[in-house]
């Protein structure tokens, strides 16, 4: 046993013994009942220099072996999402060269991703044509590289749109102008306030019907919708409505066990965390044994809860975190500075909870990594 000294929120330091379980196999094949991404992180080059708010710059090795890694999982990746701090930190010169390197290296490998084209190079306030222009530039490079789009919510387009029409008149341009099905993407304003409103209503049943309208009416270019409102009953209301072909793909990460059980996809950032253990559910459910899928996801939902609690937007620094303790990166240093967005006590419970799902694959290395945290923290 490996014990390490972990603070509590009562600033008493508990001794906490560390399992030791067998690390779960690298699956190899993507799942055949559901198609799974997992939106993947970026590794931040630790010694470049500048400062949090200059240009983005990142550890190209480690930042695309961690997407072999997730490949050889059977998973696909989401790539420059907003696990990727899209909108926290990654540029959008940054973000070309990631998704280049990424198509490249997924040819190299054989492993198969999508990518998110936005409107985040704009500064500022904006038009509508600013964000029309926006949306079709990065869905024109994403394209261009060979891959498959995911249309990212904007907050530039939330800021401009007066209503529904807006929303539909700028997505409508957008689909007829990809050459291939693209993902939509419906971001609750837990995981950015900036999007609040979004679709051009103010509740859930108002923003579903437009957001269903326009599918409706460009069923051909959809391959399915993202959404992430940590709501399931609003996911499933969705699901019912979509169109046959069309895919919904859970993005929630409080309950995503259930809803892919009951019948979602994935694209789902705490899928970058807990990839073996996901991996292994999803043959399990392939292979019809619901048991064995509820016992592999099932003590990750403590985990993937602490990871994605509010403030939401910070849990990219819980999912970095996690990728330092398992030897991912050799380093806890994020874009921007996020490292600092969680506690030390939010990160102490978080190497508690991934121990308890078994999700530490080398618990020597990761009690190591975790006392040179505590001791930089001064907790010793």
């Amino acid at each position: 046993m490996t014990a390490v000294w972990l603070p509590r929120a009562d600033r008493a330091l508990e001794r906490y013994e560390v399992r030791t379980t067998e690390p779960l196999p690298v699956v190899g094949a993507e799942p055949r009942t559901r198609t799974a991404y997992a939106a993947a992180h970026v590794v931040a080059d630790p010694l470049a220099g500048g400062d949090p708010t200059g240009p983005a710059r990142l550890d190209w090795e480690a930042t695309l072996a961690f997407r072999r890694h997730l490949w050889a999982h059977g998973l696909r990746v989401a790539e420059a999402m907003d696990t990727a701090q899209r909108g926290m930190g990654l540029d959008w010169a940054a973000t070309q060269e990631l998704i280049a390197r990424s198509v490249a290296e997924a040819r190299a490998v054989g492993g198969q991703l999508a990518c998110g084209a936005g409107t985040d190079q704009l500064a500022g306030p904006a038009t509508l044509d600013d964000v029309r222009r926006a949306y079709a530039e990065q869905l024109e490079f994403v394209e261009g590289q060979g891959a498959p789009a995911i249309l990212m919510a904007s907050r530039a387009l939330a800021a401009a749109a007066t209503g529904p029409d807006d929303y539909r008149a700028i997505y409508g341009e957008l689909l007829a102008q990809a050459s291939e099905p693209v993902i939509l993407h419906w971001l609750g304003d837990m995981f950015d306030p900036a999007l609040t409103g979004y679709w051009g209503a103010s509740d859930f049943q108002g923003a579903a019907d437009v957001v269903v309208s326009i599918i409706e009416a460009h069923a051909d270019k959809v391959d399915g919708i993202k959404i992430s409102l940590l709501d399931a009953g609003s996911e499933v209301a969705l699901r019912e409505r979509l169109p046959a072909g069309v895919r919904m793909y859970t993005g929630d990460d409080f309950n995503y066990p259930e809803l892919i059980a009951s019948g979602s996809h994935a694209l789902l950032g705490i899928f970058d965390a807990i990839a073996p253990a996901a991996a292994a559910a999803l043959q399990a459910l392939d292979a019809g044994d619901r048991d064995r899928y509820d016992a592999l996801l099932e003590p990750t939902v403590p985990l993937a809860r602490h990871i994605f609690a509010a403030p939401t937007q910070f849990y990219k620094t819980g999912v970095v975190f996690l990728a330092y303790l398992n030897g991912h990166q050799r380093h806890f240093r994020m874009v921007g500075g996020l490292e600092s967005g969680r506690s030390v006590l939010h990160l102490a419970e978080l190497f508690v909870l991934a121990d308890q799902a078994g999700l530490l694959r080398d618990p020597e290395l990761a009690s190591a990594r975790m006392r040179l945290v505590l001791a930089l923290a001064g907790v010793e």
